[in-house]
């Protein structure tokens, strides 16, 4: 009897067929090979994709090869770096950075015009002349230096959910440049309507049925965002600002329907919620950089951005002729955020250059919780109506300030190595004041050794070893509210929690295929951790369990990715670019609450990922798909806590396009979003007492899912 493989052996063998085509046939390839500047940057001309008709940058990002690993998509984890120095898969605009979060050089690549770009390059190298202190690659999207351009980018959008529902949007862009001043300004309504929907059931320890449970989620969001870019190049000096605000405040209705069977008889209570959540943040950075006659330089960047939101929940118990408030809950929070750089960046030869300076940060989050409850007492109006509720550590000011001293050492060694080297000694003071007084000094040295080897001009080795630090999550710090399990509506903090750090080591190698056929890379990796971040016991007694966010001791991760992107000329279809990953890795650290060994939350066993885009050209015609799959079950999407376990059960997902670009240069796309109409499931085993102590109370499954959203998208450029 034969066999029937399963889903990770069949990826595993579809992309072992595709790569031994591939090796076999690339010196077929119908594609012309781009400029090589120099044996680590790989130069994409605007000809190259004048065959494809595009219409921003992100068109023509599209079309290249081992784009996602350039950009750094789907890493391995553990990457949670903080502060102004660092990058992965940063963009460059002109060679420079955009400094921003929100605002950043990645969100611009829909917004300029295709026809405004001279060339595309993907740095492979290390280099001082980059304010960047990332480990893999940057793509430097460079402009037409012209006296005067300027473009307008449209665009306008219609999603369709499966209740029937039309959700419109739009998009306007203008950019350009005027002698040594440019400039770019953005406006747009996103939208971002869901109807969500949940089953789930419960069951005693017997199996017998103890209750059903049927919800509709109905979000009618939509967000709006403007933004600018602004630089200006002098004779020795460049300055750049850019900014940004943005806006949401989508009401939110959920419908309940729970049948009761614990008692032997149905039992039917129908709930509805209001949830209210309003959000706007503003955003505003800048650099300016001093180009000395010795060929030094000089830099300063800074960032300041504010965000602010409030969420409002009231339950109501419906009945025939009435309804009864239950629940109050509301959270408001403000987060903002303050961060300098200053650095001084000079040669101390011909192969050599130094960088050193000093970055400043003030990181503050304000926070506020209230819980109200029906039954006797005196009411408050603002516990909504109803009895108030005690809650530990709801309000509170968090406030970190941090300094980084750094120094960072480039060497050229040979016209094939190149050794990036940096030390950074960071300091810094988390305090925290309201309900909860405390405050604690940390301080950190970072080491960090970026070796590159161009074995030849189309094999390049990359290997990194680096000490990080995580940037803590002040939402940790005090309560919080949880709005994923209808029996708990609050989630404890921890004032004590401190930042998870990791020596990381990494080895890439990757091969560029000739005559621009794709790309094939394999990437180890190993994270050594201390202070790991998960859910720890912070209960007040044997009767009164809580849980929150805490440090957790030493852990492990590590794996492999392996990423195949090629063109499939060798199929007779040149225009057609295949993109192929594959993931495996595993991990170790020791549970909090049973004390025994199991993988890091959220760690699943392996990952695939199958990207297809073919271009038609002679009819300006374009079409794709999207497909993921993942390990569906495992001790990795098990997650303890307390007093319950949750294993997360994955399926697969596919999103189909197709792209027309008709008259007058408008182009027309056409998506299916969560084409199988994906379902997310999960197992929650609660217990009585402690997670620990095995009691089981009940199983619950549930199966939450959005359904297949239609999006149509006409841009045009002027």
């Amino acid at each position: 009897m034969r066999r029937r493989l399963s889903r990770p052996e069949k990826f595993i063998r579809l992309s072992l067929l595709g790569l031994a085509i591939a090796g076999a046939s690339h010196g077929h390839a119908q594609q012309t090979d781009p400029d090589v500047a120099d044996s680590s940057t790989v130069v994409y001309e605007a000809e190259f994709f004048t065959q494809y008709s595009p219409v921003s940058v992100n068109d023509m990002i599209d079309r290249i090869p081992g784009i996602s690993l350039a950009l750094g998509n789907g890493s391995n984890g553990g990457r949670n770096s903080r502060g102004l120095g660092s990058g992965e898969g940063e963009i460059l605009i002109n060679g420079q950075r955009t400094t921003g979060k929100n605002n950043e050089g990645r969100s611009q690549l829909s917004r300029i015009a295709a026809d405004q770009v001279d060339y595309i390059e993907i740095i492979r190298g290390t280099s001082d002349d980059m304010d960047i202190r990332g480990g893999g690659q940057v793509v430097n999207v460079v402009l037409l230096d012209a006296e005067s351009r300027s473009s307008i980018s449209t665009e306008i959008n219609m999603d369709r959910l499966h209740d029937g529902t039309l959700d419109p949007g739009a998009k306007l862009s203008y950019a350009g440049q005027t002698g040594a001043f440019n400039y770019l300004f953005h406006i747009e309504a996103e939208p971002r309507y869901n109807n969500r929907f949940t089953n789930e059931s419960s069951v005693n320890p017997e199996g017998e049925l103890l209750e059903t449970r049927f919800q509709e989620n109905i979000r009618n969001q939509t967000e709006y965002e403007t933004s600018f870019n602004l630089g200006y190049r002098f004779q020795k000096s460049m300055v750049q600002f850019n900014g940004l605000y943005a806006e949401s405040n989508p009401p939110t209705d959920i419908s309940r329907v729970i049948n009761d069977y614990s008692t032997g008889s149905l039992i039917t209570t129908i709930e509805r919620e209001d949830e209210q959540r309003n959000r706007s943040n503003w955003e505003i950075g800048g650099d300016y950089e001093y180009s000395f006659n010795n060929g030094s330089k000089y830099r300063f960047l800074f960032i300041a951005n504010d965000l602010d939101f409030t969420y409002t929940r009231d339950r109501f118990d419906v009945f025939a002729e009435s309804e009864t408030k239950d629940l109050f809950l509301f959270s408001a929070g403000r987060d903002r955020e303050r961060i300098a750089r200053t650095s001084y960046t000079f040669d101390l030869g011909s192969n050599q250059g130094m960088e050193f300076g000093i970055e400043g940060a003030q990181t503050i989050r304000d926070s506020d919780l209230r819980l109200g409850l029906s039954g006797t007492g005196i009411t408050s109006e603002a516990h909504g109506g109803l009895v108030p509720q005690t809650i530990s550590n709801a309000s509170s000011t968090v406030e970190e300030i941090r300094f980084e001293n750094f120094v960072i050492h480039n060497w050229q060694i040979n016209k094939a190595m190149s050794l990036e080297s940096s030390l950074i000694y960071e300091t810094s003071t988390i305090s925290q004041s309201g309900d909860v007084r405390n405050e604690r000094d940390f301080s950190f040295l970072r080491p960090k050794i970026d070796y590159r080897f161009n074995i030849t001009q189309s094999l390049q080795l990359r290997a990194k070893i680096e000490k990080t630090v995580s940037q803590l999550s002040f939402s940790d710090f005090s309560a919080t509210s949880d709005s994923s399990d209808d029996d708990q509506n609050t989630q404890a903090g921890n004032p004590n929690i401190a930042q998870e750090q990791a020596w990381n080591y990494e080895m890439n190698l990757e091969f560029r295929l000739p005559n621009s056929i794709g790309v094939l890379n394999t990437e180890l990796y190993y994270r050594d951790l201390t202070d790991v971040i998960d859910r720890i016991d912070i209960s007040p007694n044997a009767t009164d369990l809580q849980s929150a966010r805490g440090n957790i001791g030493a852990g492990k991760r590590y794996g492999a990715n392996f990423d195949a992107s090629t063109r499939l000329g060798y199929l007779g279809v040149p225009d057609a670019l295949l993109t192929l990953r594959f993931s495996v890795q595993d991990s170790k650290v020791t549970d909090p609450f049973l004390g025994t060994a199991r993988r890091l939350r959220w760690n699943g066993r392996w990952f695939g990922r199958i990207n297809l885009r073919h271009d038609i050209t002679k009819y300006n015609f374009s079409y794709g798909f999207r497909y993921f799959t993942s390990a569906r079950e495992g001790s990795g999407l098990t997650q303890t806590d307390i007093i319950d376990q949750e294993t997360e059960i994955r399926d697969y997902g596919i999103s189909l396009f197709a792209e027309k670009q008709a008259f007058n240069g408008i182009t027309f796309r056409f998506d299916i979003q969560n084409a199988n109409d994906q379902l997310r499931c999960r197992e929650r085993i609660r217990f009585i007492g402690a997670t620990a102590a095995g009691i089981l109370e009940e199983v619950e499954d549930s199966c939450n899912g959005s359904g297949v959203k239609y999006a149509l998208k006409i841009r045009q450029t002027f």
